[in-house]
């Protein structure tokens, strides 16, 4: 009967998981970075309007 390589299994397995958060962090980067780019636009308008 063959054994089950239970280190190999485990190592896969985190690797897996790091590889999900890895992903994850990169999601909420983009999401970040794409607000901070609006977000001078949006003050810009609102300061044009301001002067007037």
């Amino acid at each position: 009967m063959a054994r089950s390589n239970f280190q190999y299994e485990k190592r896969q397995r985190d690797l897996a998981k790091k590889k999900k958060q890895e992903e994850k962090r990169q999601r909420k980067l983009e999401r970040t970075n794409s607000q901070l780019s609006k977000k001078p636009e949006e003050l810009s308008s609102v300061e044009d309007t301001g002067d007037t």
